[in-house]
């Protein structure tokens, strides 16, 4: 999402391959993306979000090929997990003990990348009142920080998630995301 270039290079790999290939210049045989290989990786990098949606599709192949496992326990974990990161982030005392800008970014992006995993993999999403997400705890807690920093992950949640703009999303909550 934050590359969007990255599809064009891989293109133009291939382009140049292929045309390597045509006058007989096998320069670097060991080291080549086989054809099969390469397209994998364009329809992987034709993703907006290449990685979530790989797991978005992971765990529910996991949740539909368990049904004897409730979706129930997925969900919960996700949720904690959420919950987790955003009471790390907003506590000043477990914030403080973050070491590095690096530290914050990754716990902001393990919650907004686990928001969008639940928001896909529960029924009615993330977004909704019956949610075990404090999705306005989490926006605020994001739009606390730099603009700069976090334009990226509320991107995120505005543009791959599921069920944002369905009718049980709360007003409020679609205008914390404009």
């Amino acid at each position: 999402m934050r590359n969007p270039a990255i599809q064009n290079d891989f293109s133009y790999y291939r382009r140049t391959i292929s045309r390597n290939r045509i006058n007989n210049m096998h320069l670097d045989i060991e080291n080549e993306v086989n054809n099969e290989m390469a397209n994998r990786m364009s329809l992987f990098y034709a993703e907006a979000t290449p990685m979530l949606k790989t797991l978005s599709n992971a765990t529910m192949h996991f949740v539909s090929e368990n049904k004897t496992l409730p979706i129930e326990n997925t969900t919960d974990c996700l949720s904690t997990m959420t919950s987790v990161c955003k009471v790390m982030l907003e506590t000043p005392e477990y914030r403080s003990r973050f070491t590095s800008d690096e530290t914050l970014m990754f716990c902001m992006r393990v919650m907004v990348g686990v928001i969008i995993l639940y928001d896909h993999v529960h029924p009615v999403g993330a977004f909704c009142k019956t949610s075990k997400i404090d999705m306005k705890g989490c926006i605020k807690v994001l739009k606390e920080q730099a603009p700069d920093s976090v334009e990226g992950l509320l991107n995120a949640l505005r543009f791959t998630t599921k069920h944002l703009n369905d009718e049980s999303t709360s007003k409020q909550i679609r205008a914390m995301l404009q």
